[in-house]
């Protein structure tokens, strides 16, 4: 069972479920629990509610996260990072150090992910140095 599926069903089942819970439940960091919660509960909102009007009721299957439209190291805080980057109007480099930077605490190596948009960042400075 994925830790989606698993997540959903701890919320289900204790609706005063906190990201404290989650992440230490499933060893991960408080913000990435939160995303993982933000997107069980848009996944599973309907699901959820249903359960609570039924206690007993466990959701046993629900559909895995969509990693490629709304991947949980993008989705934390509110706002998935994509919306911040066209809200803004960023370009190719600035968009790629936004990304980079927030997703640096959910996804791979926090430092390397910091480098990249430090890479991204040097080439947009000397690009508008010439």
């Amino acid at each position: 069972m994925s830790k989606a599926v698993q997540v959903a069903n701890m919320m289900v089942n204790n609706p005063e479920t906190t990201a404290a819970d989650v992440a230490k439940k499933f060893k991960v960091t408080k913000p990435y629990a939160y995303a993982l919660m933000s997107v069980a509960r848009k996944q599973y909102i309907n699901r959820r509610d249903e359960a609570l009007a039924q206690p007993k009721q466990r959701l046993e299957s629900a559909p895995a996260l969509d990693m490629v439209n709304h991947p949980p190291h993008y989705t934390g805080g509110g706002i998935e990072t994509i919306d911040f980057i066209e809200a803004k109007g960023l370009n190719y480099h600035l968009g790629n150090v936004v990304k980079y930077i927030t997703r640096a605490d959910h996804k791979g190596d926090r430092l390397e992910n910091l480098r990249k948009a430090r890479w991204y960042l040097d080439r947009e400075v000397e690009r508008a140095s010439k």
